[in-house]
C-alpha cells in the first residue's frame, strides 16, 4: 500500500441555523446553498474528501426554531456531512426529542459523552470509523459539560464533563481499535477552543490522536494551534467559511507528515449554488415569512448586543422588559440567550425569534442584599476576563454596580439610587435554565435561597412577555453603560 496519502477534512461548527446567504457589499456571501456547492466542488476535485460538524447545527433561525430541529436535518441530510458531534444546542428541544432527530437524520452523528445512569447505556454511538483509499480514520465525538445544564430535568441522563474524564475516554476508545491499524484520529469537539488545548495537553501520544476539530467558543483562527503535537482548528460560527484541511498522512507511522489548513470565504465568487438546496431553504423560508413577517414595534435606533460579557443595549431592554411585565424589582437575563448583535430599528416578529429564541419560563426567587453580591460577585470572576466561556447577566433598570478587578469587589452597590444593604429582600427573575443551574452559575445553594420564601413561576414564556412589552411601546431606546462598570 502506499504509503503517504492525501486527505482533506473540511470542517464547520456552530452554523446556528444560518441557512440563507447574506448581502454583503453588494456580494452574496454565506447560506447553506453556496455552502453544499463548495463542497460538492471539492469533493470532485480530491477524492479523498470528509466533511465533518463540530456541534450547533440548531438554534439561531426561526427555520430551525418554528419546526423544532426538522428543518435543519432535512438540510443538513442534503449538505450531507460525512459525521457529526453534538453541541450542547443540539438538545434545547430536549434530549428525547433530539433521540428523534437522531432517527431522521441520513448522516452519523456520534458522541461519547451522554449515557443513561442507570445501566450506563450510550444514547449515541462515541466513534465513528471512515475507510476512504484504504485509510480507516477514526472520528471521536465530545461535548461540552454545559449539555448537563441543558438537561438537568431529566434525571436519568448522565455524563462525564471535565477534561480529565473526557481524556480517559479517549483513550479507553483509542486503545480499544488500535488493534485494526487506524491511520487517522480526529477527535470532534464542542468544548471551546480553549478547552480544547487542555485537552490536548492531557492526551497520551500513544493513544495516536492527530487533529482536533473544534465549536462552541465561535473563535476564529489564522493558523491550527498546536498542543502535544496535535493540531487543533475551528471554522468561527455561521456559513461565512468552512475550515479546509489538506492533509498528508504517513500510512506506515499513522501521524501527519505534511498539511495545509486555511478558512476558506464562502461567497458568489468562489462556489457555485446547489440549486436543490436553494430550493428547499426558499420553501421553508416562504412559509415562516407568512408566520412571522409582521411587524412587533419600532425602536428610535438599531440596538446592539456586542459581546455577552459587557452591559448591553439590548441586553437591558430586554431585561427591562421583563422586569416591568412581571412585577419584579430585578431581572437578570442570560447574556446568551440573546443571539444577535443587533436589533432594529423596525423589529419584526422573525427578527424577535432570532434574537431571542429561547422560551422558558421565567422564575421569581428572593434574594436578599447579601445573597445578591455573592452570585454577582461570582459573575464577574477572573475567569470571565480571561476569556472563559462562563454565563453573565443583563441587568434591569434600578440595579447599578461598579466593580474594581483589581480589589475583587463592587466599590458601588446600589438599587434605585440607594446602597444596597446585606437585610435587604428583592424579588429577582431569572429564566427557567438559570433557575434550573442556580448553583453552578451563581454559586449559592438553592436551600440557601428558598429559606428567603418558595421560588414561583410568573411567566411560562419569556418571549411572549417581551413580544408583548415591544408591542405595547413604541419607539423605546435604550443606552448601555449605567447599570454594570468594570474598572
Amino acid at each position: 500500500m502506499e504509503r503517504y496519502k492525501k486527505l482533506t477534512l473540511l470542517h464547520s461548527n456552530d452554523m446556528h441555523g444560518d441557512f440563507l446567504a447574506e448581502d454583503v457589499d453588494n456580494k452574496l456571501v454565506g447560506g447553506v446553498a453556496m455552502l453544499s456547492g463548495y463542497i460538492s466542488k471539492v469533493r470532485e476535485e480530491e477524492p479523498n474528501t470528509l466533511y465533518c460538524i463540530a456541534g450547533d447545527m440548531f438554534r439561531g433561525s426561526v427555520i430551525d426554531s418554528e419546526y423544532q430541529g426538522i428543518s435543519t436535518i432535512e438540510i443538513m441530510n442534503m449538505l450531507a456531512p460525512d459525521v457529526v458531534t453534538l453541541g450542547n444546542h443540539e438538545t434545547d428541544y430536549g434530549v428525547a426529542h433530539l433521540l428523534f432527530l437522531e432517527k431522521c437524520a441520513k448522516f452519523p452523528i456520534i458522541n461519547a459523552n451522554l449515557h443513561i445512569k442507570t445501566n450506563n447505556a450510550r444514547l449515541f454511538n462515541p466513534f465513528l470509523i471512515k475507510e476512504i483509499d484504504g485509510m480507516k480514520i477514526l472520528f471521536i465525538g465530545i461535548l461540552t459539560e454545559e449539555v448537563i445544564a441543558q438537561t438537568k430535568n431529566d434525571g436519568v441522563i448522565g455524563a462525564f464533563v471535565d477534561i480529565s474524564e473526557a481524556a480517559e475516554e479517549i483513550g479507553r476508545i483509542c486503545n480499544a481499535y488500535n488493534a485494526i491499524d487506524i491511520d487517522f484520529t480526529v477527535l470532534l469537539t464542542h468544548i471551546g477552543f480553549e478547552e480544547d488545548k487542555k485537552l490536548a495537553a492531557a492526551l497520551d501520544p500513544a493513544w495516536g490522536v492527530d487533529v482536533i476539530i473544534g465549536g462552541h467558543s465561535h473563535t476564529f483562527i489564522d493558523e491550527p494551534a498546536k498542543v502535544n503535537d496535535i493540531l487543533i482548528v475551528q471554522a468561527g460560527t455561521g456559513t461565512d467559511q468552512i475550515g479546509r484541511f489538506d492533509i498528508v498522512v504517513d500510512t506506515d507511522n499513522n501521524c501527519v507528515a505534511g498539511y495545509q489548513w486555511q478558512c476558506v470565504p464562502i461567497n458568489k465568487d468562489t462556489c457555485p449554488v446547489d440549486e436543490d438546496l436553494e430550493n428547499l431553504i426558499v420553501k421553508y423560508k416562504s412559509q415562516t415569512d407568512e408566520k412571522y413577517g409582521r411587524m412587533i414595534t419600532r425602536f428610535k435606533r438599531k440596538l446592539t448586543h456586542p459581546e455577552r460579557t459587557r452591559e448591553t443595549a439590548l441586553g437591558g431592554l430586554f431585561a427591562d422588559a421583563l422586569r416591568n411585565s412581571l412585577g419584579l424589582d430585578i431581572m437578570l437575563l442570560g447574556s446568551g440567550s440573546v443571539r444577535c448583535e443587533e436589533l432594529g430599528p423596525i423589529v419584526l416578529l422573525q427578527d424577535l425569534t432570532e434574537a431571542f429564541p429561547y422560551d422558558d419560563a421565567v422564575y421569581m426567587i428572593k434574594v436578599t442584599g447579601a445573597q445578591l453580591r455573592k452570585m454577582l460577585l461570582y459573575m464577574v470572576r477572573d475567569e470571565v476576563w480571561e476569556g472563559v466561556h462562563c454565563e453573565f447577566y443583563q441587568f434591569s433598570d434600578g440595579l447599578h454596580a461598579v466593580y474594581s478587578k483589581e480589589a475583587h469587589e463592587f466599590i458601588e452597590f446600589d438599587y434605585e439610587g440607594l446602597p444596597i444593604k446585606d437585610e435587604h429582600v428583592f424579588k429577582v427573575g431569572l429564566q427557567q435554565f438559570h433557575f434550573n443551574n442556580l448553583e453552578d452559575v451563581f454559586n449559592i445553594p438553592m436551600a440557601e435561597i428558598e429559606a428567603n420564601g418558595k421560588p414561583r413561576i410568573v411567566s411560562t414564556s419569556c418571549r411572549q412577555v417581551i413580544e408583548e412589552y415591544l408591542s405595547a411601546h413604541q419607539h423605546l431606546d435604550r443606552v448601555a453603560g449605567d447599570r454594570l462598570i468594570v474598572e
